[in-house]
């Protein structure tokens, strides 16, 4: 494979001169291509793609080729209203960046239409024109920072109040996210605020999502029943939506985490098998806690990938098991929340069943400290 690395641009963002030079963007090395079309990506914002395409349009400029610039980029969403719910949930989802959606000026000043945008592609296109202007050795082709995307997205919805309802759901579901991320450090309490603003404006509460509340209530009915549930004093409730509208519970206890015991109530659930009857083996379970023990595990209860390790186990002996197994698939893309913060274990097991999990931000055990 081979690696170009693109180096601090000389002059930016303020002298146009060094940087539409060769001591700027002629400093990176020529990407050598081949097709008529090519398509630079990235892992997310600030990543180095515009800064890539602008150094290239340079380097092929100087070789005599016309290139050419244009950005696919889906959200937020141009011609649908500044406030729709598929906009507002753009928002939430750069709510750490503090992206905010506005009206692009420089549209409604070249063409009379209103087209939404957002501020960073706002701030930046001045600097962005002049500079584009500059490598072709004329006048940027763009009247406008909408002018230069390629987004067709808001002539593909069908159906407004079903788009409005999943990006409603997507802005409560990147609430649970940003109060977990801050729980444990990794997004400041301003993330946090400016996702409950943005609820506000939707008029949606954490609640509106469907599996919330049964999650809630499962923990709440642990705690007061106390008949074998909860580990440890703490008492965790997990809810899951399936495909065909049921919402089963699980409860987490000295056995099971909540996570692994409500996999299993799903599984069950869609296999029409009855709840008395077992899907692990209590071999299985008892040799794997005792492994759990014997390297030291403060918990010997099961998360969900040592769950589906011992179901997978148990499938050789127990024709049920895996019955439970094959029915693994239909929980993808259904709807889940936990009342604590999933371990890791939890978390890498639920994300292999495609689930969309939310949680509350609340740990799930007293013990603090990861080794």
């Amino acid at each position: 494979v081979c690696v170009h690395t693109h180096r601090a641009t000389r002059g930016y963002p303020t002298d146009i001169d060094l940087i539409v030079s060769e001591q700027g963007y002629g400093a990176n090395s020529f990407i050598e291509t081949h097709r008529p079309l090519v398509v630079i990506t990235g892992p997310g914002p600030g990543s180095g793609k515009l800064a890539t395409c602008l150094s290239q349009l340079y380097a092929e400029h100087q070789r005599g080729v016309n290139a050419g610039y244009a950005k696919f980029e889906t959200f937020p969403i141009w011609n649908l209203p500044l406030k729709h719910p598929v906009n507002v949930a753009y928002e939430a989802a750069t709510a750490d960046l503090a992206d905010v959606n506005l009206i692009d000026p420089f549209h409604l000043e070249a063409y009379g239409e209103t087209a939404v945008n957002y501020n960073r592609d706002i701030q930046a296109y001045p600097l962005l024109t002049r500079i584009l202007g500059r490598i072709a050795g004329g006048s940027s082709p763009y009247k406008s920072p909408t002018d230069m995307g390629v987004n067709r997205a808001g002539f593909g919805i069908v159906d407004d109040s079903a788009v409005r309802q999943a990006a409603a759901q997507e802005v409560i579901r990147r609430y649970f996210r940003y109060n977990c991320e801050y729980a444990v450090g990794l997004a400041p309490k301003e993330t946090v605020q400016r996702a409950e603003l943005l609820m506000e404006e939707l008029e949606v509460r954490s609640n509106d999502r469907p599996v919330v509340d049964p999650a809630r209530r499962a923990a709440a009915e642990a705690e007061a029943k106390r008949n074998g549930k909860g580990n440890e004093g703490i008492y965790c409730g997990a809810a899951l939506a399936l495909a065909d509208g049921r919402v089963v519970t699980g409860k987490n206890s000295p056995l099971l985490h909540a996570s692994s015991s409500l996999v299993l109530n799903a599984l069950k659930a869609l296999a029409d098998i009855p709840d008395r009857i077992a899907l692990l083996a209590p071999a299985i379970i008892d040799s794997i806690t005792s492994l759990k023990r014997h390297l030291g595990t403060t918990s010997a209860s099961l998360d969900v990938e040592e769950t589906l390790i011992a179901l997978g186990v148990s499938a050789t002996q127990n024709p049920v098991a895996q019955l439970a197994i094959e029915k693994l698939g239909e929980l993808r893309g259904c709807e889940m929340h936990l009342t604590h913060m999933p371990t890791p274990g939890d978390d890498a097991g639920l994300r292999r069943l495609g689930l969309n999990l939310t949680s509350d931000p609340n740990f799930a055990t007293k013990s603090l400290f990861i080794a």
